[in-house]
């Protein structure tokens, strides 16, 4: 062991060494240079060093990924809210209207879309018929739709013979049906896309039905569903948005069947979306009537907030 004398070290510097860096210090190891005295001083004084305090500043201001601004999280909160509104009584309202309909007796039961084609037809020319039929029943009746199905099967359903089947003709086999004129154009070119893009098939998709002339979302659905066996939404049209809206199966009064659509998809079990078309209609054919529903005989006049509502619709008379 070297004595301060062997070393060259006074014991004056000895000393000056042991008070610098306190007593019961360490050894420092080699090359670590003393801290700077206003670090040694902030220490003694509990204070933290400019340094550390920058650090620490900078720390603060960075914000964690998933932590959204206040209005952020209050529409996160809001939209899952959503997903688990559902309207009351929905259940039990359904489940009145399966027993009003129980008979299967309404127009839409043996003169709807499914009911309009012929089942011997190739299935590629069935298909062509389901669709046709859904672009006829566009504001117009079950029962002229029909009739004019009917006069189009006699004549020849096919995409190459209505191809072949000049404007004036074409309008006289479907007349009366709401807005035969523009239906008469619509089937035309939506049967020239059919045969040029789809070897006389009609698509499989909603998208590509929808980009077909004449062809709204309530047709697509309903082809997807009765001429590919797929259900891919619900089918609104003028009955299913009145009854949802009279029964607040909507979150917001909604103003067209494609709100609706949306309103109703956001909350009802998806393993019911292909029921609640021809439910709803053929309830509305019979018993919610657009002007005058019979309440009186509704299962639901209990449970309906529109039925309750202190100005409700006009009643139709007794029978």
């Amino acid at each position: 062991m070297c004595s301060p004398r062997d070393s060259g070290l006074s014991m004056a510097a000895v000393r000056m060494m042991t008070r610098s860096r306190g007593p019961g210090a360490a050894p420092r190891r080699g090359g670590e240079e003393a801290a700077p005295l206003q670090r040694r001083e902030a220490a003694a004084e509990g204070k933290k060093s400019p340094s550390l305090a920058k650090h620490q500043r900078k720390t603060q201001k960075l914000k964690v990924a998933y932590e959204a601004p206040g209005h952020e999280k209050g529409e996160s909160h809001k939209a899952l809210e959503a997903l688990g509104w559902e309207p009351r009584d929905w259940r039990q309202q359904l489940e009145n209207i399966r027993t009003m309909r129980s008979g299967k007796d309404a127009p839409v039961d043996w003169l709807g879309v499914e009911h309009c084609h012929d089942p011997s037809a190739p299935p590629k020319v069935q298909r062509y018929q389901v669709l046709l039929s859904l672009m006829l029943s566009s504001q117009t009746k079950d029962q002229v739709t029909a009739g004019a199905m009917q006069r189009l099967r006699t004549h020849g359903l096919t995409v190459d013979s209505i191809l072949q089947t000049d404007d004036t003709t074409l309008g006289s086999l479907i007349y009366p049906v709401g807005f035969w004129r523009s239906k008469v154009k619509y089937i035309k070119q939506t049967s020239a896309i059919l045969q040029q893009r789809y070897g006389g098939d009609i698509p499989a998709s909603v998208a590509e039905l929808v980009a077909l002339p004449g062809v709204g979302p309530k047709m697509a659905h309903l082809a997807m569903a009765v001429a590919w066996g797929t259900v891919s939404g619900i089918a609104v049209d003028t009955h299913v948005h009145r009854i949802a809206n009279r029964l607040r199966w909507t979150r917001t009064t909604t103003t067209s069947p494609e709100k609706t659509r949306a309103a109703l998809e956001e909350w009802l079990p998806r393993e019911l979306w292909g029921e609640i078309n021809g439910l709803l209609v053929g309830f509305g054919q019979q018993t919610c009537l657009p002007l005058r529903p019979r309440c009186g005989v509704c299962l639901n006049r209990t449970l309906c907030p529109t039925a309750q509502s202190p100005e409700p619709l006009t009643p139709a008379p007794a029978p």
